[in-house]
């Protein structure tokens, strides 16, 4: 697909991508304390060495190839980095440091989905593919890269100002988090594939069984409360994106398969059991703020909480998508992933926020960057783990996580909880949940982690 043609933006100068970055290495660790971080020109306690920065004068999506250094035990790369042969930092006797790449850059170009903005390269679903990324081109998707960056400063500040600074804490004193998620696509169609399979092999027997029990069971993917229980029983709660469009896309491509009408006892009772209901916007809506808005008049979320959404097949146009979730007062998002790979698609484990390149700041809402899909673990197009790879492959990722006090977000479809899935099903969503019980992580839902944003940027 083609993306829609660049919007007017305004210069990216140097001091726009200090305070981008800067605002969110502050949200990072509590307590930073004042000290100067910029460039030489301004004299700062802390200085990063600057390169030619005509880069982020032009619109190409990018960068010259990164040196790989290491830091802290672990190789890296690093953009826009003009002294390699220089040590990282230099701790000066003098009360200053400097920092021997440009990790302010590199930083605001991965952070602000610069790539994908500028490049126009898109899928079949109109999102920005993962083979076309910095993240598959070096091999860096499952290492939250600007997380490093920001230990590098972090060491920086400690030196400068003689304080140490710490990752802020989740509920309960946890080290990081992880928000538990369920895209409600499918309720009535298990029955599909085996009768499909039956009909195939020319069984008609097998074939006429799927039929009765379609008509006379309980579909296995009409499986809601099943879902709910499931994640309670490691005191984690979940949260439930519901697609209020039953019709197909213009495309071809299928929204829900049941009716948001006849489900609404179903959502009440997951209300009432504690779960998160919100939006899962459906095909087409990520560009199209009209029907975006009929989206939300069609689902109840639950009472006294902040609009989320996660779009469907996690459309996402960079051009519009922004403006078109900023618009309509969402106040989180959780769609940025990669379909095709677990990680960090920015290359940060925080929430964070979107850079908006018409206006030069921040977006409004949260981004909540989506790390773990079942459906990317084993699919004919993505990367087919057999069942007892899938915890040691995540594991990496979630170390990382767990260092830097992130939060893991990781969406399990309802469907995937039928038991006669053994690939990707539910014996494999217990092993990830026991580790992550394991490691004492903090459960937390969108709110949660919405809340906790909004106190860090002192809106509460």
């Amino acid at each position: 697909m083609v993306p829609p043609p660049l919007p007017a933006i305004v210069p990216v100068t140097a001091e726009i991508r200090l305070a981008y970055v800067l605002g969110h290495f502050e949200e990072a660790y509590g307590s930073v304390p004042t000290v100067s971080i910029g460039y030489a020109d301004t004299q700062p306690q802390i200085e990063v060495s600057a390169t030619d920065h005509q880069f982020f004068a032009g619109t190409h999506p990018y960068p010259p190839e990164p040196n790989w250094r290491e830091w802290a035990g672990q190789r890296l790369p690093f953009f826009f980095d003009g002294s390699p042969a220089r040590p990282l930092l230099e701790l000066l006797p003098d009360g200053r440091a400097r920092v021997n790449a440009d990790v302010v850059s590199a930083a605001f170009y991965l952070l602000s989905g610069w790539q994908e903005f500028f490049s126009a390269e898109r899928d079949q679903h109109g999102r920005f593919p993962y083979a076309s990324s910095v993240q598959a081109r070096y091999g860096f998707v499952a290492v939250p890269v600007v997380n490093h960056y920001f230990d590098l400063l972090k060491t920086a500040v400690e030196h400068v100002t003689a304080q140490p600074l710490r990752a802020r804490r989740w509920a309960g004193g946890a080290h990081w988090a992880a928000f538990i998620t369920h895209d409600i696509d499918n309720l009535n169609s298990a029955w599909k594939a085996p009768a499909k399979a039956a009909l195939r092999r020319g069984n008609l027997l097998d074939f006429g069984r799927q039929l009765w029990r379609h008509f006379t069971q309980k579909d296995a993917w009409d499986n809601l409360e099943l879902v709910q229980q499931t994640v309670a029983e490691y005191g984690a709660k979940s949260t439930f994106f519901f697609l209020p469009e039953h019709r197909k896309a213009a495309n071809g491509t299928p929204n829900a398969d049941y009716s948001i009408r006849a489900i609404q006892p179903n959502i009440a009772a997951l209300q009432a059991a504690g779960a998160e209901v919100q939006l899962h916007a459906s095909i087409g809506t990520s560009i199209d703020s009209t029907q975006l808005a009929q989206a939300v008049t069609a689902l109840a979320r639950t009472p006294g909480t902040e609009p989320g959404l996660r779009f469907h097949y996690l459309q996402w146009e960079p051009r519009l998508t922004p403006l078109v979730v900023d618009g309509l007062a969402f106040e989180y998002d959780s769609t940025l992933g990669f379909a095709e790979h677990y990680g960090f698609r920015n290359s940060y484990c925080l929430p964070f926020q979107l850079f908006n390149f018409r206006t030069g700041q921040a977006n409004d809402f949260l981004e909540i960057p989506l790390n773990v899909m079942d459906a990317t673990l084993h699919h004919p197009r993505y990367l087919q783990l057999a069942p007892d790879e899938i915890l040691p492959a995540l594991t990496p990722m979630l170390q990382e996580i767990e260092r830097f006090g992130g939060v893991c977000t990781v969406l399990w479809h309802n469907e995937n909880f039928d038991p006669a899935n053994q690939r990707n099903g539910p014996a494999q969503f217990r092993v990830l949940m026991e580790y992550l019980r394991g490691r004492n992580v903090a459960f937390v839902n969108g709110q949660d982690v919405l809340v906790r944003s909004e106190m860090m940027r002192g809106k509460k």
